[in-house]
């Protein structure tokens, strides 16, 4: 998204400005590992690159932190490195850049957690990762360790306040501990730009965020129906997944107290923005399958993923067929006070 771009490239390049290191330090938090893992950082160092060569100064030493979960595939984002280096190099032949020494770094690890020595980082950024928890939540089960939450995976218009009241505790004590680890590690001065799915409702449920998780629980009654899967089992799946509102955020941001809030908005994404609802049901199922199906298969078995997502990619077809299907994002900027 190009609002999200710009944000994060202004942001680093006001950091940059207003702190002139000789080393700039960029963290992204949630790398993942597909084509683009790197698209960001470029951005970030074309951005500082220009700059340095408009004011006729060198370009800082830029030292790349490329973090996510130990189980992601860091190896292809290393793959992609001479594809990467190509387009560097080719940026400091044309003077468009200078010519930065860039030096990358893969992460392992929970940022729900220290990542990184204390003061060492000028900038962070963060796409879609954040709504993912750092696991399910507790509470989702009364005392006798019955599912309160029946027939769905995720907060619904049909669950008891119980689970909306369980996820946001989650949220509250994962986003205050990734604040408060972030603190320790970015100079005074330093910016995060941060990007997860939210919700412009007020209450908990807002259809753009809680559609697509009520059409997995749609494909999994069907799998139930064919004898495929345990209703019991389906009962006993929950989502880590929590969509903030603004207000959530700017609570958390406020009790932490390290951080300024200097900008947050919500922007609304057209998931069927192509016109073709087989096309886009089909990508937005294997968005949804890449993240979950690691999950599915260790709850449920690798035997039924295939089914699952046939049946879900059809629903997802359907309902795109009918209506526009949108998320909600929001954008966040904070500055380390």
């Amino acid at each position: 998204m190009d609002t999200l771009k710009s944000l994060i490239t202004n942001s680093a390049a006001d950091v940059y400005l207003s702190l002139m290191p000789e080393r700039f330090a960029v963290a992204d938090l949630g790398c993942s590992s597909g084509p683009n893992a790197l698209c960001l950082a470029e951005d970030i160092i074309g951005s500082i690159g220009r700059i340095c060569c408009r004011s006729s100064r060198p370009p800082p030493e830029f030292s790349v932190l490329l973090n996510d979960l130990p189980t992601n595939d860091f190896n292809t984002i290393f793959f992609s490195l001479p594809e990467f280096t190509d387009r560097l190099k080719a940026a400091a032949k044309s003077d468009e850049w200078g010519r930065p020494m860039v030096f990358l770094s893969g992460v392992p690890g929970s940022f729900y957690g220290r990542l990184f020595p204390a003061k060492s980082v000028h900038f962070v950024c963060s796409c879609s990762s954040l709504h993912w928890l750092s696991q399910v939540p507790s509470g989702l089960f009364d005392e006798m360790n019955r599912p309160i939450n029946r027939g769905k995976m995720y907060i619904s218009s049909t669950s008891p306040l119980a689970v909306p009241m369980a996820y946001l505790r989650q949220f509250q004590r994962d986003f205050s501990l990734f604040l408060k680890s972030r603190a320790a590690e970015v100079f005074s001065g330093g910016r995060m730009v941060l990007a997860m799915l939210g919700r412009q409702a007020d209450g908990y449920i807002d259809r753009r965020t809680t559609f697509l998780w009520e059409l997995l629980s749609e494909s999994f009654a069907s799998l139930v129906e064919q004898g495929m899967v345990e209703e019991g089992k389906v009962d006993a799946y929950n989502v880590p997944f929590y969509a903030p509102s603004i207000g959530e955020i700017e609570e958390e941001v406020r009790l932490e107290g390290s951080f300024r809030l200097d900008y947050v908005q919500t922007y609304e994404i057209n998931l069927s923005s192509s016109g073709d609802a087989k096309e886009d049901g089909r990508t937005v199922s294997m968005a949804i399958r890449a993240i979950q199906e690691s999950m599915l298969s260790h709850h449920f078995g690798p035997e039924i993923v295939d089914a699952l997502f046939a049946k879900y990619t059809e629903l997802v077809t359907a309902s795109m067929e009918r209506e526009e299907v949108k998320s909600v994002q929001i954008g966040v900027v904070l500055t380390r006070l």
